[in-house]
C-alpha cells in the first residue's frame, strides 16, 4: 500500500487533529525546578507526571524488538491500541472492519464501542486462516483486519507468508495482534514491518513478560501511524509506575520462564488425552490449550470445586464443547491432573 493511500485511511477530522500538548511536551532539558505544570512540589516518588512519550521505554523496547523507536506506540494494554485504531481509521455508522472467528473478543468491544459494524468471518477447518473469504468479506468501506497469531482461544498461529499476502491484498490496515508471539515457533512480522504501510503489529508485557498487572501493551507501525496512535491517545496514559517497573523487568531474560511455560503445555497436552473425558486437545503455539471434552460445564465446575480456573468457551463460535486451560507452574499442573482423575473416577461410578 502507497503512503498517500494509507493516509486516505485516515478520518479526516484526525489528519487535521491539533494534539493536546503536555506540559512535559513543551518542555526538553535537564531536570530543574518545574513551575510548569500545576503538580505538587512535595516528592512522594509519583508528584510529577510521567513522560508523556514514553521515551526511555520505547528505547529499551527499541533496542530488544529491533524495531525504530519512530515506530512504537506504548499503550495502556493492547486493548488501548485495538480502541486507538478503531478511532483513527473509522468513521461511526458508516465504516466496518473484519475479524476471524473466534478470537479476541475485544475487537468486538471496541468496535460496538465505536459505533463501526465488525464482519466475522469463521475460521476454516482445524481452525485454518480463511484467506479468501476475509478478502470477500472487506468492501470500500472496510478499514481494518484484525488477526490473532496465535490465536486466542484456538492456540494455533497463521503462516507469516499467508499473512503478509493479506497485507498486500486488503484495502485497509491489517492488525496482527502477536500477543501470543513469545511461545510460538512460528515467526512474528516485525522483522517484516517495513515492507507493509498498511500492517500494524500488537504485543504485550503481560504474558511472557509477566506484567499483566502493568498493562504496557506495544504496538509497531508505520511511522505515520504510531505518531497518529501518540497524538489521538489520552495525554498520560502510561503511567510512571508501569514506565519505571516495565523498564526493570525488560532488564531481566525471559527465555527460562518461557520455555517452562512451553514444556508444561507440551506435557498437558500429552497427558490429557489419555482422560476419556476429553475428545480432542488441539495443537497451540500459545501458553495455553483448547481441550474439547464431553461435558464442559460439568467439568469446569468440578475443576472450580476444587479450586482450579479455567475458561469455559464452549459457548463461543467454533469452540463448542471447549474449555481453555492455561498452563500454569508445574504443581499447578499436576493438580489439573489429580483433579480431572478424580472427575473421571466420580463420573465412572
Amino acid at each position: 500500500m502507497e503512503r498517500n493511500r494509507l493516509e486516505s485511511l485516515v478520518r479526516p477530522n484526525i489528519r487535521n487533529l491539533c494534539p493536546y500538548s503536555t506540559a512535559r511536551d513543551e518542555y526538553a532539558g535537564r531536570p530543574g525546578i518545574f513551575l510548569d505544570a500545576n503538580e505538587s512540589p512535595y516528592d512522594t516518588g509519583f508528584n510529577r507526571y510521567p513522560d508523556p512519550r514514553q521515551q526511555a521505554l520505547k528505547a529499551r523496547i527499541s533496542v530488544l524488538k529491533g524495531v525504530p523507536a519512530e515506530r512504537i506506540f506504548v499503550g495502556n494494554g493492547s486493548d488501548e491500541a485495538i480502541d486507538l485504531l478503531f478511532r483513527i481509521f473509522c468513521v461511526p455508522g458508516r465504516d466496518n472492519a473484519v475479524a476471524i472467528v473466534p478470537s479476541y473478543g475485544m475487537y468486538a468491544v471496541a468496535a460496538a464501542t465505536n459505533d463501526v459494524a465488525l464482519r466475522e468471518v469463521p475460521l476454516g477447518a482445524d481452525f485454518s486462516l480463511p484467506a479468501e473469504a476475509l478478502l470477500a468479506a472487506a468492501d470500500a468501506d472496510s478499514r481494518l483486519l484484525f488477526l490473532c497469531s496465535p490465536n486466542n482461544p484456538t492456540g494455533n498461529a497463521f503462516a507469516p507468508e499467508a499473512l503478509c499476502g493479506l497485507a498486500e491484498r486488503f484495502p485497509g490496515i491489517v492488525v496482527v495482534d502477536e500477543a501470543y508471539i513469545d511461545f510460538s515457533r512460528v515467526p512474528g512480522l516485525l522483522g517484516v514491518l517495513d515492507r507493509y504501510h498498511n500492517l500494524v503489529v500488537l504485543q504485550t508485557l503481560s504474558k511472557a513478560w509477566g506484567l499483566a498487572g502493568l498493562r504496557v501493551g506495544l504496538a509497531f507501525a508505520d511511522p505515520y501511524i504510531a505518531r497518529l496512535m501518540g497524538a489521538v491517545k489520552y495525554p498520560y496514559n502510561l503511567s510512571q509506575a508501569a514506565q519505571q517497573l516495565a523498564l526493570q523487568a525488560l532488564e531481566q531474560d525471559p527465555a527460562p520462564r518461557i520455555a517452562a511455560i512451553v514444556a508444561g503445555r507440551d506435557r498437558l497436552a500429552a497427558r490429557l488425552p489419555a482422560f476419556a473425558c476429553v475428545r480432542k486437545v488441539w495443537p497451540s503455539e500459545a501458553n495455553f490449550l483448547l481441550v474439547e471434552v464431553d461435558d464442559p460445564d460439568a467439568l469446569y465446575a468440578h475443576l472450580l470445586a476444587d479450586g482450579i480456573i479455567v475458561r469455559n468457551r464452549s459457548r463461543v463460535p467454533g469452540c463448542a464443547g471447549c474449555l481453555r486451560i492455561t498452563a500454569g507452574l508445574p504443581e499447578e499442573n499436576e493438580q489439573l491432573i489429580q483433579s480431572i482423575e478424580a472427575y473421571e473416577k466420580s463420573h465412572l461410578r
